[in-house]
């Protein structure tokens, strides 16, 4: 005779279907992601910068605060983002993609080096990182460009004039400023793209193959990176410098299942070199918090992955279908590589953690693209309805409020 389900694990599964079919869902599940990475992260860059902070003669707090600057505007510029319409960003994708490249232009001309890269604006004591709203302003430009072309986008040649010319130009530039850790999140971004739409296989490897090229060359062209693939296959090649990734595995191993404790990091003390709180953060996660820390980190962004995924199926807009999945492609890619970096699974790359590791630029593009995203979840059919109806309720609430208190002056 075949089993049941019991009444309780039936209704248990109805609520959980019913909980997830909810219009505000996806946008509640984004919120909470988001804050408990942030929030994690600055504690994090909190307890891992106070000894970079100490080597450079600085407040403990030096880092800290920065980070807690950046957060008020980057919150600030979601906000203002999330209020904005589909509607409006397609009319600003283009406007997204000439500012893209004339700031990694300027780059090319008037940036900063650091750490063998060309990809710094210096201003004053302010530092940007073009490349890194390079990521959102490609997105915003290729999710407009098709949804104004989404009656051809059966024709090869809608999908690839002029999108794929414009996002090889923003890939060169990045190249050019030899960073390939952003160039290879940039190409993901583009393929991510690309395949959304359904684009055939015969014109996304080709592609692929090409981008990995050109990748390829800037690696075996320079003497660091060469050695970071040296020291990525056979570590005792160069001890020092394989003693980065080293440390970040010593600090996973000895976290155990519930870490050191908070502060009590041992590797950051010159193992992780200048990078604890910013590609390494992970590792000092894992240390400080131990398997407990790093599966609540790796939880978290699997919710945002569902949540822009949800978002994404759920929008009766073009440009929101494939900005969603976009923006959620990158967040989970990029996350994926700075993870993997730190397990030794990849050769050092440069890529930071989305939310967490510390960096403005990085962290006001995430939050940016986290606002556009939220944009998007406000505009999916059930959540207007939802809206709409919250509005004329609030509108009927007031004519109540307002007929009572007519009445309560008419009576005195």
């Amino acid at each position: 005779m075949a089993k049941q389900a019991s009444p309780v694990h039936a209704s248990n599964r109805s609520q959980f279907r019913a909980l997830i079919a909810a219009p505000t869902t996806p946008l509640y599940l984004v919120i909470a992601s988001v804050a408990f990475l942030v929030s994690l992260g600055t504690l994090m860059v909190l307890s891992s910068s106070s000894v970079v902070a100490e080597y450079w003669k600085l407040s403990p707090y030096y880092f800290v605060v920065r980070q807690a600057l950046i957060l008020a505007v980057a919150l600030l510029a979601a906000w203002v983002l999330a209020r904005l319409s589909a509607e409006t960003y397609v009319k600003l994708g283009w406007a997204a993609w000439v500012l893209s490249a004339v700031l990694l232009t300027a780059v090319l001309v008037v940036g900063d080096d650091r750490f063998g890269n060309r990809n710094w604006l210096t201003f004053g004591p302010i530092s940007i990182q073009p490349s890194e709203f390079a990521k959102l302003g490609l997105i915003v430009f290729a999710a407009a460009l098709l949804h104004r072309r989404s009656r051809t986008l059966n024709k090869p040649w809608a999908l690839l004039i002029p999108l794929a010319p414009m996002a090889l130009i923003l890939f060169f530039l990045i190249l050019a400023g030899r960073d390939v850790g952003t160039g290879l999140i940039m190409a993901t971004i583009a393929g991510l793209i690309m395949w959304f739409i359904g684009t055939p296989m015969r014109i996304l490897a080709p592609a692929a193959a090409l981008g990995l090229g050109l990748m390829a060359l800037l690696v075996f062209g320079s003497d660091n990176r060469s050695a970071r693939i040296a020291i990525f296959l056979n570590p005792d090649s160069n001890p020092d410098l394989a003693s980065q990734p080293m440390s970040a595995l010593y600090a996973l191993s000895s976290g155990g299942v519930w870490g050191v404790g908070l502060g009590a990091s041992r590797q950051k003390w010159g193992g992780l070199q200048t990078g604890p709180h910013t590609d390494y953060i992970f590792a000092v996660i894992g240390e400080e918090l131990g398997l407990f820390g790093s599966l609540a980190v790796l939880l978290a962004f699997a919710v945002f992955g569902f949540a822009g995924m949800l978002i994404a199926m759920r929008s009766d807009s073009l440009f929101c279908q494939i900005t969603a999945a976009s923006i959620t492609g990158w967040m989970i890619v990029q996350a994926a590589v700075n993870i993997f970096v730190v397990m030794n699974l990849l050769p050092v790359l440069g890529v930071p953690l989305p939310f967490m590791s510390y960096g403005g630029s990085s962290l006001l593009a995430s939050m940016m693209a986290v606002g556009v995203l939220i944009s998007c979840a406000r505009n999916t059919p059930d959540m207007r309805k939802h809206l709409e109806a919250k509005r004329r309720a609030k509108r009927t609430l007031r004519r109540r409020m307002t007929s009572v208190m007519a009445a309560t002056k008419g009576d005195s």
